[in-house]
């Protein structure tokens, strides 16, 4: 099992940045991926961006370009840089981690977006 922790939320003016930090400890060798999901208040979970073992990442259409995935294997950290913030990017955003079939999955940091 994978747990995970994740920090660096906060409230940020528009046009601000970001940096989330999410921690894996445990089963971390079956991990093939991580991510950061998030969700706005009233709306579904979506997808923000992902990256696999091998470093392949993926967007939302909606932050490509302002937002930046990175993983550091060696200290079992995944970052997710945010610039250019827009209010519509306020949500609680969440880590998670692939462990095949498995999806295991952080608390959640809050994202405000403000003036």
């Amino acid at each position: 099992q994978v747990q995970l922790v994740e920090s660096g939320g906060g409230l940020v003016q528009p046009g601000g940045s970001l940096r989330l930090s999410c921690a894996a400890s445990g089963s971390i060798s079956s991990i093939n991926a991580m991510g950061w999901y998030r969700q706005a208040p009233g709306k579904e979970r979506e997808m923000v961006a992902a990256i696999t073992s091998g470093g392949s990442t993926t967007y939302a259409d909606s932050v490509k370009g302002r937002f930046t995935i990175s993983r550091d294997n060696g200290k079992n950290l995944v970052y997710l840089q945010m610039n250019s913030l827009k209010p519509e990017d306020t949500a609680v955003y969440y880590c998670y981690a692939a462990s095949g079939l498995l999806i295991s999955w952080g608390q959640g940091t809050q994202v405000t977006v403000s003036s």
